[in-house]
């Protein structure tokens, strides 16, 4: 692999790090709490990054190599990504921890990689077109993926907890979002952290997990609260968003609201998925660190 190649895979491993390790967040796992969960820590995230970090270079090698159509490569990545994900529960003992974030990397890197195809002179930092451009083609690759994935629940025995809030409430999780283009990250933020890239990093990182809180249909807490859950996390959210709180402020009012959270048995964990996306692309544009230590 190329340098170029080699930092862009490495921009989506730091992504996993730094998501995780990104504290106080409210009922998520980070280094002080495990947050609404019993059955996972920090020690169990360690685990599962490290056993897809393979992947994460074969989903960009498959979208580089690549010479026949979207749907062809799709399935390559989706096969792969299978593959990924038993590599995951072998590795955290059954836990699922990244499988929202392992879908979503092995679509971006696959899609990346075929942007790069047509590209030989590309450097980092990207622009923002460019992430707009590989935004566009993760949505081809999986506009299908709604119809095939959803056209026959009715028949299944067994249903994932997507298909059955897809069945029950009519959301389609993480598929429609990537099938959309991610506008989770292209409109919300992607923007906010083009804007704010001068406030340190982990305070920023923070605040924008607060920003996704108050505004996106987080599947992880429609699974566990169902709309009422959803609607009053995005107002809390939204206030503690809106009140512009100092570094010192906000950190209290997290582990506070994380303490709260956890006793609701609620974790955001579709807006951490996110965070860690945006957290990727804000590395290739620049906005903070790239993976060889220095500001690109």
């Amino acid at each position: 692999m190329t340098n170029l190649e080699t930092a862009i895979v490495s921009c989506a491993e730091k992504a996993l790090w730094l998501e995780v390790a990104l504290t106080p967040k409210p009922g998520l796992v980070d280094r002080r709490t495990n947050g609404a969960h019993n059955d996972m820590d920090f020690t169990t995230f360690i685990h599962s990054i490290v056993s897809l970090r393979p992947f994460l270079q074969e989903y960009f090698e498959l979208g580089y190599h690549h010479r026949g159509t979207l749907p062809d490569l799709f399935n390559q990545l989706r096969q792969t990504g299978s593959l990924a994900e038993k590599a995951m529960l072998t590795a955290t003992n059954g836990i699922n921890t990244h499988k929202g974030a392992n879908f979503s990397f092995a679509v971006l890197l696959g899609a990346a990689g075929m942007y790069l195809q047509e590209k030989p002179d590309m450097t980092l930092p990207f622009s923002p077109v460019d992430t707009q451009a590989i935004l566009k083609l993760a949505s081809e690759l999986t506009k299908p993926l709604l119809v095939q994935d959803f056209q026959h629940l009715n028949r299944k025995k067994h249903l994932s907890y997507g298909e059955r809030l897809y069945l029950e409430k009519g959301s389609t999780g993480i598929r429609g979002e990537a099938a959309a283009g991610y506008p989770a990250l292209a409109n919300y933020l992607l923007p906010y952290l083009r804007a704010n890239q001068k406030e340190k990093t982990d305070l920023l990182l923070l605040r924008s997990l607060i920003y996704l809180m108050s505004d996106v249909e987080d599947s992880n807490l429609l699974h566990r609260g169902g709309t009422t859950a959803l609607d009053t996390v995005r107002k809390e959210s939204k206030k503690i968003h809106q009140a512009a709180l100092s570094e010192k402020e906000l950190l209290n009012e997290l582990i506070n609201y994380d303490t709260l959270l956890t006793k609701r048995y609620l974790s955001p964990g579709g807006s951490a998925d996110l965070l860690s996306l945006g957290i990727y692309f804000a590395q290739l544009e620049g906005l903070f660190y790239s993976p060889f230590g220095k500001k690109v």
